[in-house]
């Protein structure tokens, strides 16, 4: 920390001792502006002064939308001193005796400076209505230094992200380090020029989300969501070997602004006058495959399918263990040898060239090599080069092929590119026989007409009688041998020709969500009732165990805080379940929503905190069965309109008998990062499996955040669950509070839930509380609580030379992983 000459501190004396004084928009050098004035731009666009972000006392200067009466991490544009803030309201802005903007504090120390090395005398300061602030010599007016070429976390039109081709120097956003604290955080967002220039966002400096190549309108590995938001958007080559990119909006939004969040997310956000609120225009990563390499080498990712992951035609899981259990890290390798391979081992087929097999509409992988080459001539050079393994052609970028592994491979339902992947004769071969075979068989077929004409007529007539006496007795009960006990009167029935109606048909705007079990989709009866159709599908076999299961359970079940099972649909190969329409969907899709979750303040999520638990005592103690639920999670708690919980999903729940305490299975079915330690290691499951889950559900409410894995600042491993132990450990655990519901009038309440969230995590089961005891610790009626003990899946020192990795080598948003299927709502 410098400080100033005797000169410099009579200049800035003079400056205390004088009134703003200076043009709206303008700071000259003989001015100052000092805390709590501020100068806006000349159209009234924007404002410049200092400023305390939520629940912080410290003050930064700042730029934000002048609009907007309350100053809010959303707001804000650009930030001067994000490593050095003011303890007080002390703070100075002023251009010192070089030429240099500096912010100072109480005691005349320059806290940030524009730091331009030449000398700049009786320079100015503008703040223009683009939000760049602008330092410019009053002999020249050239700008020697702005606001747009040093950003923080924001994007706004006409600003310039760059890289430079020889040197590497960037002007990229780097997200704050939390809604409160501006300084420069884990992600950042930019250019990377190598090969083909593609956009990237970066967590600690390794890739978490990549835009795709740009093909000279789009990144054409963004969705359709990134093209919406990117009219006039543009990336240049100029004369200086830099590469830039830049957008103006062609449709103009208000407010609304580009910005990299705490949590990594690219976000386009717009002001609504009406509802005096920020909307997301755009979001990404959207969903768990825009992750960078999800599903590893080989592997391509599809959001919509379930599991998201498979290999590529021609390829196989490399382990097969891992990847069964969810964990797609380790990728996959290629099932018979190309003809380079053949050759060099003289096998079988060595003469026989490769193929390449087409996959439309994806993200292309990354790493891909540019050539300027016609379509043909690009296959061509592709096929002639044996370390070729795929190749891609775009009239916008030219020729792209790739030599090394397929990392980051995505599959889009709309948008993308075409890419032709290298295989061996083989797999062509085989479908050239199979493609034989039904040619035969068809030959054969037709000739055999006339002769099994009778049969089949009589075949016909026999399914007919044999499909109507199968839809009369389902009709009677419901197809399972656990739900034997299940009948109509106690579980209505709906026709597949009501639910069709109530759905538009099953259309896809009105999908709710996907998973292993099918598809969830929303629906209105003809009485105007809303619902929610879980639909089986039909290629899911462990779905439909899973069905019954839920069938069997649930229709046994009544409690406010359980979502209500309203009736089953089991028509010929459909199987569907309707329950009540939860207006607010799940937790997750609030509590760990940047823009969402300050819609929950600490009042509403004491109440789900409770809501749960109450439901989890009925299930445990107070239903006629006892029932472990196995899959307690953020995604399975629905909120109803007026935010009260409801507990879904029991596809896996499990029925214990009167005297029965604890079960084991060797089919271990759950999300990590929710299941106890006794069970992922060895199947035992019982309540305090569930208890277990609560505790790291509650730690998620509180604190907003995923049960994640992420760093700290000495590179250790942790879960939210080790997280907060080690902030307990550190006498520091308010800080695990989520910033957006801080209250000091409720702080015991706060503290108090999050002791009861770590005696529920405990490593021994028997150390942890049941849920009636929660109950009683979270209403007071316990006062004084015992010293949680260390959790399970705390944490683990990461080697100087190990690349971060996430659990079970899980690169991924969330780091839940599910080991079988997890189902949607």
């Amino acid at each position: 920390m410098g400080f100033l000459s005797k000169r410099s501190l009579l200049a800035v004396f003079c400056c205390y001792c004088l009134n703003l004084g200076v043009a709206l928009d303008t700071i000259k050098s003989s001015q100052s502006l000092r805390d709590p004035d501020f100068i806006i731009s000349r159209g009234s666009s924007f404002r410049m002064g200092f400023f305390s972000p939520v629940n912080s006392t410290n003050r930064y200067l700042g730029i934000w939308y002048n609009k907007i009466s309350v100053v809010t991490y959303l707001s804000v544009v650009w930030v001067a001193n994000r490593e050095k803030p003011l303890k007080d309201s002390s703070g100075v802005l002023t251009i010192d005796e070089d030429g240099n903007l500096v912010v100072l504090n109480g005691q005349a120390e320059i806290l940030w400076s524009s730091n331009v090395s030449n000398s700049v005398p009786n320079s100015s300061a503008t703040l223009l209505d683009s939000g760049n602030l602008v330092l410019q010599g009053d002999t020249t007016g050239a700008i020697v230094w702005e606001s747009f070429q040093h950003p923080c976390d924001t994007f706004l039109p006409r600003m310039k992200l760059t890289t430079n081709l020889r040197t590497n120097q960037r002007v990229q956003l780097t997200s704050w380090k939390s809604p409160s604290d501006p300084s420069t955080g884990r992600f950042s967002i930019g250019i990377n020029p190598q090969n083909i220039p593609q956009g990237f966002v970066w967590k600690d400096g390794h890739p978490y989300w990549r835009y795709g190549p740009w093909n000279g309108q789009v990144f054409t590995g963004a969705q359709s969501w990134v093209l919406d938001y990117h009219n006039g958007y543009t990336l240049v080559y100029d004369k200086e070997e830099t590469i830039y990119e830049t957008y103006a909006y062609m449709n103009v939004l208000g407010l609304s602004k580009h910005f990299l969040d705490s949590q990594g997310n690219s976000m386009q956000i717009h002001w609504n006058d009406e509802k005096e609120d920020w909307e997301v225009v755009g979001f990404a990563p959207a969903n768990e495959c825009d992750v960078y390499g999800t599903c590893g080498a080989f592997g391509s990712c599809y959001a919509l399918s379930s599991p998201i992951c498979s290999c590529l035609k021609g390829f196989e899981p490399k382990i097969v263990e891992e990847w069964n259990r969810g964990n797609w890290m380790s990728g996959c390798v290629r099932r018979t040898p190309l003809q380079c391979e053949r050759v060099n081992n003289r096998s079988e087929g060595a003469g026989k060239a490769d193929g390449f097999l087409k996959l439309e509409m994806v993200k292309v992988p990354d790493f891909a090599e540019w050539s300027y080459r016609t379509k043909d001539d690009c296959r061509k050079q592709c096929l002639e080069n044996y370390s070729c393994v795929a190749y891609a052609y775009d009239t916008g970028i030219g020729c792209m092929s790739w030599s090394g592994n397929l990392i980051d491979l995505q599959k889009f339902s709309i948008g993308g590119l075409d890419i032709y992947i290298r295989l061996s004769y083989l797999e062509f071969e085989n479908e050239r026989n199979l493609k034989v075979i039904i040619t035969i068989t068809m030959i054969i077929g037709a000739m055999a007409i006339p002769s099994t004409a009778y049969f089949l007529w009589s075949w016909m007539t026999k399914k007919r009688e044999f499909a109507t006496e199968k839809k009369n007795k389902s009709r009677e009960t419901v197809p399972s041998k656990n739900l034997n006990n299940v009948k109509l009167h106690e579980l209505p029935t709906f026709s597949l020709e009501e639910l069709a109606t109530a759905t538009n048909n099953f259309h896809v705007a009105n999908v709710l969500g996907r998973g292993g079990f099918g598809t969830v989709y929303k629906g209105k009866l003809r009485d105007g009732q809303e619902i929610a159709v879980k639909r089986l599908s039909r290629s899911s076999g462990q779905g439909l165990e899973e069905f019954m299961n839920e069938v069997f359970v649930i229709s046994k079940l009544q409690h406010r805080n359980l979502v209500r099972l309203l009736g089953c649909c089991i028509e010929g190969e459909e199987n569907m379940l309707v329950y009540e329409y939860m207006s607010n969907k799940s937790l997750d899709a609030i509590v760990f929503d940047p823009l969402n979750q300050k819609h929950l303040d600490w009042k509403n999520r004491f109440n789900i905190i409770e809501g749960i638990s109450r439901g989890l005592l009925y299930l445990h103690r107070d239903s006629r069965l006892k029932i472990i639920h196995r899959d307690l999670k953020a995604s399975n708690i629905l909120l109803d309109e007026e935010l009260n919980p409801k507990i879904s999903d029991f596809g896996i729940a499990r029925i214990f008998g009167g005297s029965e305490n604890q079960a084991n299975t060797k089919r271990v079915i759950g999300t990590y990062g929710y299941m106890s330690p006794e069970y992922v290691m060895q199947g035992f499951f019982s309540e305090k499996s569930d208890v277990f889950s609560f505790g790291v559900l509650l730690l998620e409410i509180v604190s907003g955040r995923k049960t994640t894995c992420f760093y700290d600042d000495q590179q250790y491993y942790l879960s939210l669950v080790g997280f907060a132990w080690k902030l307990w450990n550190d006498n520091n655990i308010m800080a695990l509070v989520d910033p957006t519901i801080w209250d000091p009038g409720f702080q015991m309440e706060m503290l108090r839930c999050i002791h009861v969230g770590l005696l529920c995590v405990q490593e021994l089961a028997r150390d942890r509380p049941t849920v009636s005891t929660i109950i009683s610790m979270l209403n007071s009626e316990i006062l004084d609580l015992p010293t949680p003990k260390q959790p399970a899946f705390t944490e683990r020192q990461i080697a100087s030379n190990e690349k971060p990795v996430e659990m079970g080598q899980i690169k991924s948003s969330s780091c839940n992983i599910t080991i079988t299927t997890v189902y949607a709502r």
